[in-house]
């Protein structure tokens, strides 16, 4: 039986797992998950038509694809704002063919949604600003023409300035991913709160937890679900205020024991089942 919580289905991020498609296909059948969020990071490596071929004899449901850049630098905040997401103008051109052909991959296997991150989208930069919007409908356009919506990953912005750029571009094929970790981890706000602010959007979650940094200009901690400053319940509760109806998404990016930290994600967000009589 598959892993629900509520009316909600459960996936894994498959790059948490870190093995291949046919390691995540074991590790779902362990965890009893029948969905997975769906890196296509491997597509633009060596080897990628065949990772492509090992995705296609999967039985399982995707719930949405992921997309990242080449060019984004984690080490810190300071190289990921100058790097992240699709301002850096020199590499747009080829960021632009990603997404265009990471859109064609999600519509050929049926995938409804492709997320990505934007980049730091808060500007006090005008030319900066309409980039974004510019390159953000011609994506958006390239998307919708492929049946699919593009959703935005929270945690670059805060929610009401995402709310503003959604609000300002009315695009139909755009959307969010919400990763309330993320808010935490960049220090963009109460992910709660950003429940109610986004929840016309919100079509894909992340289920991560993390810690606020004490030190300013500094990453956040990731820990397990449950176990940070996310608020699991009350995000939960949020999300089911909000009308939410779409797939929660397992991720884990730290740790040395991710399988473990995913099954203990997936027993939490069973236990808040129970508690609401659900089951």
């Amino acid at each position: 039986m598959s892993v629900k919580c509520d009316a909600w289905p459960v996936a894994v991020c498959s790059w948490s797992l870190r093995t291949d498609p046919d390691g995540v296909a074991e590790a779902m059948r362990q965890l009893g998950i029948d969905h997975v969020n769906l890196t296509l990071r491997p597509v633009f490596a060596e080897g990628g038509e065949a990772y492509l071929d090992a995705i296609r004899r999967q039985r399982w449901t995707i719930s949405a694809a992921t997309i990242g850049f080449p060019q984004e630098d984690y080490s810190s905040l300071e190289s990921i704002r100058a790097t992240g997401g699709i301002l850096p103008d020199e590499c747009w051109p080829r960021n632009q063919q990603m997404v265009a052909r990471a859109a064609a991959i999600t519509a050929e296997l049926g995938v409804r949604f492709l997320t990505m991150h934007a980049g730091f989208i808060e500007s006090d930069a005008a030319s900066q600003d309409h980039r974004l919007r510019d390159r953000l409908v011609s994506l958006a356009d390239a998307a919708a023409q492929r049946g699919i919506t593009l959703l935005m990953e929270t945690g670059q912005e805060t929610a009401e300035c995402l709310r503003e750029l959604l609000e300002e571009l009315r695009h139909p094929a755009l959307g969010v991913n919400l990763d309330p970790a993320n808010m935490i981890l960049y220090g963009k706000g109460d992910p709660v709160a950003a429940v109610r602010t986004l929840g016309p959007w919100i079509r894909h979650v992340h289920i991560k937890d993390a810690i606020r940094t004490k030190q300013p200009g500094t990453w956040g901690s990731e820990v397990p679900w449950g176990e940070g400053e996310v608020g699991a319940t009350a995000f939960l509760n949020a999300l089911k205020d909000a009308g939410f109806a779409g797939v929660l998404a397992i991720e884990r990016e730290a740790g040395n024991n991710r399988l473990g930290d995913v099954q203990l994600a997936a027993e939490r967000l069973a236990a808040y089942t129970r508690s609401k009589g659900t089951i």
